[in-house]
């Protein structure tokens, strides 16, 4: 019998695989016979650490669903770890976009997927994510998972961007307290993020027209979304409006799931209740595996 007690899964490795020319690395968390393969999207800021904080196992996406069955492939978005200083490649989305299908098709070669695979994203993954399940071979995946991410900025967030835009020298410690409050939801090592920080790459500062393509492109995604906003959320509008208005642009999925993780702030995974958001949203990619269809109340979130 399975145990879900994330300390017994096998060691989480480093692998890194070329990808036209280009180093590929990523964090992997692999099961002899997998019920389906998860690939998990880290922010900003970050790299595939955040699926993975040291120090803490029972945080850890990769060993909890590598407990319950799943392999786990967390990558390192184009342009961070291995692939960092290779910008050339990463300027044009189209170009991340078929690097990361390049990189999930080369850390997987010879391995097997079970049902399929999933995509699992975080805030600014979930850009990618989005892309990702827009594209054409996005029919190709089991579903989507979309945490910390939104379409209209919370207010404290706004503040922080307006504080910068009149003094770009500033560290922004406004927009750090979004991302990190409430302190109490998170371990004290963990608050802050120091241990998983990562340079971000230049194309992450340029999102120019970023939201009439996220509006174009959530409607063509085809297959099941499930969205995840903290109880905390200060980066992006939270609460039922929040998640209402997401499910909303989702016009093409069959299925849409909204989720406010309670007792969270931005980062779900990393957060005290980290493993209660893993398995609230495994229990969505198992659905996804067997082939759930909609519920009439997920059905009503959508339409309003």
């Amino acid at each position: 019998m399975t145990s879900l007690d994330p300390g017994l899964a096998t060691t989480v490795r480093r692998q890194v695989v070329d990808v036209h020319g280009v180093p590929s690395s990523a964090l992997v968390a692999e099961v002899p016979r997998p019920h389906a393969v998860i690939v998990a999207l880290h922010g900003g800021a970050t790299t595939s650490a955040y699926y993975d904080h040291p120090g803490h196992p029972r945080l850890s996406l990769l060993r909890t669903a590598r407990a319950a069955g799943f392999t786990v492939l967390a990558l390192d978005r184009p342009g961070y770890g291995a692939s960092a200083g290779h910008e050339d490649h990463m300027r044009h989305p189209e170009g991340r976009t078929e690097f990361a299908y390049a990189a999930v098709e080369a850390h997987l070669h010879g391995r097997d997927r079970g049902l399929g695979t999933f995509v699992w994203a975080h805030s600014a993954g979930s850009e990618l994510a989005i892309r990702m399940a827009g594209d054409p071979r996005g029919a190709e995946l089991l579903g989507v998972e979309l945490a910390g991410m939104g379409r209209v900025h919370h207010p404290r967030a706004l503040d922080a961007m307006e504080e910068w835009r009149r003094d770009p020298t500033r560290t922004r410690p406004s927009l750090r307290h979004a991302l990190w409050n409430p302190p109490e939801a998170y371990p004290p090592d963990v608050h802050g993020g120091r241990r998983i920080g990562s340079a971000s790459p230049a194309y992450e500062g340029h999102r120019e027209g970023w939201q009439e393509e996220f509006l174009l492109l959530s409607g063509r995604v085809p297959v099941p979304v499930h969205i995840t906003l903290a109880e905390h959320e200060q980066v992006w509008a939270n609460g039922p409006e929040g998640l209402a208005d997401l499910a909303s642009m989702f016009t093409s999925a069959p299925r849409v799931v909204l989720h406010e993780q309670a007792g969270a702030g931005h980062n779900t995974s990393i957060g005290r209740t980290g493993m209660a958001y893993h398995l609230h949203v495994l229990a969505f990619v198992e659905e996804c595996a067997l082939g759930v269809q909609a519920l009439p109340a997920e059905r009503a979130w959508r339409n309003g």
